[in-house]
């Protein structure tokens, strides 16, 4: 990609990402991948599949084939594998962060967006959507109505999107969006939506303090206990038990 056009010079194939991510794989690593990553049957992350390559390596992959077009891009995110969706969704990373075309950046978040089917577990999510639906909404706030849709959707990688995205606003001061959406998933029954509303909370209270604590005086006695255990870890000792007490 020519990050001053935003015009995608082809650089590799999807096969050769596989092949690379292939030779660093291995079983033990993909057994305790799958443990961890909640593969069984019934579990969030029923029916992935992992080969064993740790992040760190698919991140120097990923800067390897910095330049993949997107249809090579879309057949990573089609794998069954895990690490291969990975790696495609650090790739588009990699291309939003570099280029400097605003027409590019969009159709790579648009593309993002008709593929979050395929971004099915948590470290998909909290990997690719603050730096990709969150920075394309920092910068046209007129769009952040979508945020509460996604909020509402059945699958839960959808609605963990929505939140993670509010990351790059909180970083500006900007509150009102991960407000709105801790404010409309109280009420969510999956503990990974209560982590990651809570992190995103705790993340606004080291920005402001005073805003994380006027939600908590708000809503402390209703929230998840995991999102209310996760929003106040960074408070004084005497405030995060005040508010775990209420």
């Amino acid at each position: 990609m020519n990050s001053r056009t935003g015009t995608t010079r082809r650089n590799g194939t999807a096969g050769k990402v596989k092949a690379e991510l292939g030779a660093l794989g291995s079983p033990e690593k993909a057994a305790h991948l799958s443990r961890f990553f909640k593969t069984g049957p019934g579990e969030y992350g029923e029916g992935d599949k992992f080969i064993g390559v740790q992040v760190p390596e698919q991140r120097r992959i990923a800067k390897r084939f910095g330049n993949l077009p997107l249809d090579e891009i879309d057949r990573l995110m089609a794998s069954p594998i895990h690490e291969h969706r990975l790696t495609g969704l650090l790739i588009l990373v990699e291309q939003f962060a570099k280029s400097q075309e605003a027409s590019f950046q969009r159709q790579i978040v648009e593309f993002y967006l008709s593929r979050l089917e395929r971004v099915n577990n948590w470290d998909l999510v909290d990997l690719s959507a603050p730096k990709l639906l969150g920075e394309h909404l920092v910068r046209h706030p007129e769009e952040r109505a979508m945020l509460s849709t996604m909020a509402e959707s059945t699958n839960l990688w959808e609605r963990r999107v929505a939140v993670l995205a509010t990351f790059p606003m909180i970083k500006q001061g900007q509150f009102d969006e991960v407000l709105a959406l801790a404010e409309a998933l109280l009420a969510d029954t999956h503990d990974l939506m209560h982590k990651a509303v809570g992190w995103m909370l705790r993340e606004a209270g080291k920005v402001d303090l005073a805003v994380l604590e006027e939600f908590l005086n708000r809503h402390a006695k209703t929230m998840p206990r995991t999102m209310l255990r996760y929003a106040v870890e960074r408070l004084e000792p005497a405030r995060r038990r005040y508010f775990m007490g209420r």
